[in-house]
């Protein structure tokens, strides 16, 4: 099995509070700082739960791009795709009491343009793609170009529609458009994510309604499966609906996959950071 992930990788800064900020004022935290960005995680768990991994991004020539590529690299991800003057995008994580806001920076990522693909990236069973990818562009051109690559050489398609106030923003009509033009395979979404896009989104052929604590639901166009989150204390969601989507695309049937999603999901709220 060969997942490649289209999106981008980012510098992950997680700050666990340990009290709530104080304006003008220091709290105590803990902090932790390496590669994210949510092709990146769905790419590394990928890895983790034995799948040949591939992630595709635009990185700058500085510091933070030099300490993901190497991360990555070490957790058996072949990071490809250009290496550009300028800055890698840094995205912060605040968590408190199992909560998490972001703050995020893309940086040169988004300005990924189809010319800087290779076709030969596209060898694979599937393609993942993250839904920040279709936000901006040039890389939402270059996302429908991989598409067609990946599917050209028998690959599965899947999205993972992203924040949902990044669709907000973008607008649900025209980033409903996209998913028609795409005809994902399988399609990722969190409640708030599916209330923006209506529910036919989450029939067609796979769907998959990440539910937080309370696990997931994954539809198909004549069942409807509700699979419970396994009990564990949640320290840091970060990263867990990447990790849930990369153990649901390593295959196996409906209930395996959804069940290897909510245990890479455990494992990832049960500790700092989006990685494994």
């Amino acid at each position: 099995m060969r997942i490649v992930t289209l999106g981008d990788v980012l510098l992950d800064v997680v700050v666990l509070l340990s009290e709530p900020l104080v304006p003008g004022g220091d709290v105590r935290a803990s902090n932790r700082a390496g590669a994210g960005g949510q092709a990146a995680n769905v790419a590394a768990w990928a890895a983790e739960l034995g799948a040949e991994a591939r992630c595709i991004a635009k990185r700058g020539d500085d510091r933070a791009g030099e300490l993901v590529s190497r991360e990555l690299e070490a957790r058996g991800v072949e990071l490809v795709g250009p290496v550009a003057e300028g800055e890698t995008g840094v995205v912060v994580s605040i968590v408190r009491e199992g909560d998490r806001s972001l703050a995020s920076d893309r940086g040169i990522a988004p300005s990924l343009v189809p010319e800087e693909l290779e076709v030969g990236w596209f060898a694979c069973d599937i393609l993942h793609l993250s839904g920040y990818a279709l936000l901006r562009e040039p890389i939402a051109a270059t996302a429908l170009l991989a598409a067609r690559l990946a599917r050209e050489r028998g690959a599965r398609v899947s999205v993972d529609v992203a924040a949902w106030t990044e669709i907000r923003n973008y607008g649900p009509v025209q980033f409903r458009e996209l998913l028609d033009e795409l005809a994902p395979d399988v399609l990722f979404a969190t409640e708030a994510e599916g209330e923006l896009l209506g529910g036919a989104y989450l029939t067609a052929p796979v769907g998959v309604l990440k539910r937080g604590a309370r696990g997931c639901t994954v539809f198909t166009e004549d069942a409807k499966l509700d699979f419970a989150a396994i009990d564990v204390e949640v320290v840091d969601p970060t990263g867990a609906g990447d990790a849930l989507a990369a153990g649901v695309l390593v295959g196996g049937s409906l209930e395996e996959a959804a069940r290897r999603g909510l245990e890479a999901a455990a494992r990832c709220v049960a500790k700092v950071g989006s990685l494994p």
